[in-house]
């Protein structure tokens, strides 16, 4: 699913991105012996909070059709035929894990299978009217004073391709770009905010992806967050808008702005070639733990190669069991040898494919939570991963931001943003 092109001029650098050279806040490295996530103390896989299984399906969660997979999509296949109730889950190697609630199981088809529901906070809106939306908003922006409440009912409640369509619909209605109106009438975060609602997904990643690497110094936190993040199509797709949009190759972009370890598990990630394939091979896991720990804790020095490529090509549900594997044959979980081996941006990345693969809403909760965490916040993140999430897995990284941090994720965004950029943001995480 290509998305309608995106004028690439309208867009000035947004505010409230790091100066140059700065890193945005991320969870600084995590002691040894310190849950990834979850209060000090959590024994296990470093408490990392699991599901008892997630889907990888990419793309954003429509609608949940009949059977509560969303848009349809048809649930991961577990091995072995054998419906795995998350009661038969082994959790003996992850002592200290929330688990995760709405699991549902399809009986319908064969082999049975168990599959992570995800949704997202906003649903496409019931009897939509792009054209009466497109009046709502001139009239919101006419005369004196903008009315910023009907601005945020509007664009909180209708799905990306909802507003697309409103977009549209303005220029047909009044022949003036939705686009430059509104950034005529906003400033700062709420403006960055709402540029961003309206911005094609993919366009956004890209567009993301751009802006970290432009200019002096490179927003390695932003390359990490969205490359070992998505699915192969989403990677895809975001590699030929980058190149449409602003005529430049991603690949050659990541290359002349990182080096080392870390440009390689990048150029690895914008392949979008991860094995996809849903069924776990256990002996597969097996030997690759055995090697992984032979390229790192075995060994003086480490064979980063090694970790590179099994990070890089198995799937999610396969590393997850290449994790439980290492865990039961090195006394110690891959995340705190990956720490223990790798430093700086390559450990950084290295962590994030693997927290994905045991739980991809708790990693954003994680992200959120140190976009605010102490003193100052980090707007663009804040807006970064509230907007691509929406549609995705929202509901989820709420719950999980809650069980992580005993407070909830509107209660932490309430007390750190103000105004109008709070309000949009209260609206869309759905509080």
């Amino acid at each position: 699913m290509s998305y309608p092109g995106y004028p690439p001029t309208g867009y000035p650098p947004f505010p409230g991105y790091p100066p140059a050279g700065q890193e945005s806040s991320f969870p600084p490295s995590v002691p040894p012996g310190q849950g990834f996530g979850v209060p000090p103390g959590g024994a296990g896989f470093s408490g990392y909070p699991q599901p008892p299984s997630q889907s990888y399906g990419g793309g954003p969660a429509q609608v949940p059709l009949p059977g509560g997979f969303p848009g349809g999509q048809m649930p991961s296949q577990y091995p072995g035929g054998q419906p795995t109730y998350p009661s038969q889950i082994n959790t003996d190697s992850f002592s200290s894990y929330p688990v995760f609630s709405p699991v549902s199981l399809d009986y319908s088809s064969e082999p049975a299978t168990v599959t992570q529901v995800t949704q997202g906070t906003i649903r496409p809106a019931a009897n939509f009217d792009a054209i009466r939306d497109a009046e709502i908003l001139r009239k919101a922006m006419k005369g004196f004073g903008t009315d910023e409440q009907a601005i945020v009912d509007v664009v909180a409640n209708r799905s990306n391709d909802q507003r697309q369509k409103i977009k549209a619909a303005f220029k047909t209605s009044y022949g003036k770009d939705l686009i430059k109106d509104l950034k005529s009438e906003l400033s700062g975060n709420m403006e960055e905010l709402i540029l961003a609602l309206f911005m094609p997904p993919t366009y956004y990643d890209a567009w993301s992806l751009r802006k970290a690497m432009q200019g002096a110094g490179t927003q390695e936190r932003v390359l990490i967050e969205i490359l070992c993040t998505r699915t192969n199509q989403e990677i895809r797709e975001i590699v030929r808008c980058y190149q449409s949009e602003f005529g430049r190759d991603l690949e050659k972009d990541i290359r002349s702005d990182t080096s080392g370890h870390f440009e390689r598990l990048l150029v690895s990630m914008c392949q979008g070639n991860r094995d996809e394939n849903q069924s776990i091979n256990h002996q597969m896991a097996q030997e690759d733990a055995q090697r992984l720990y032979q390229a790192g804790e075995g060994r003086l020095g480490t064979d980063e190669s090694c970790f590179n490529m099994i990070l890089a090509t198995r799937s999610f549900p396969q590393l997850r069991a290449t994790m439980e594997a290492y865990s039961r044959m090195a006394n110690r979980d891959l995340l705190s040898s990956v720490s223990r081996e790798f430093s700086g941006y390559v450990e950084s990345g290295l962590k994030t494919i693997l927290q994905c693969a045991l739980n991809r809403p708790a990693f954003f909760a994680e992200r959120l939570y140190y976009a605010m965490k102490g003193a100052g916040t980090d707007d663009s993140t804040l807006v970064r991963i509230v907007v691509t999430r929406s549609e995705i897995d929202l509901v989820q990284i709420k719950q999980m931001f809650a069980q992580m941090y005993q407070k909830t994720l509107g209660t932490m965004i309430a007390g750190d943003t103000s105004g109008d950029y709070r309000r949009l943001l209260l609206a869309i995480v759905g509080q």
